[in-house]
């Protein structure tokens, strides 16, 4: 399959207009990496424990979180980068004070969750 510039509309992935919240596989573009925007203003909010059967990458944004990646347990703040193994269970919540944002970044084409929670 040959590749072209693509534009996807904010549109065709968003989940709440008024925040970065949303996704987008890379399917769309025939490439390995899909993405999730994730936005939350609730202090202990985030995503419940699961794996993925590839690696993830978390871009800290905005805020502070509180990241379980298999037994290990860090605080990461805007700026920094987290990186999750295949196959690991992990989660994270925000800590506040004020508004959690990552990007996190799924290296596959399509999103796989196992849902531990």
């Amino acid at each position: 399959m040959q590749k072209t510039v693509t534009v996807l509309d904010r549109a065709q992935w968003e989940k709440r207009p008024d925040v970065w919240h949303g996704e987008f596989e890379g399917r769309l573009f025939g490439t390995n990496a899909s993405v999730m925007f994730y936005t939350t203003d609730e202090i202990g909010r985030g995503p419940p424990l699961h794996r993925h059967p590839y690696d993830e990458v978390f871009i800290v944004r905005e805020g502070r979180a509180l990241f379980t990646v298999g037994d290990t347990q860090l605080e990461a703040v805007a700026g920094q980068i987290v990186f999750g193994p295949a196959n690991v269970p992990h989660k994270f919540v925000n800590l506040g004070p004020g508004r959690l944002e990552t990007t996190d970044i799924h290296l596959t084409d399509v999103f796989v969750q196992e849902d531990l929670e």
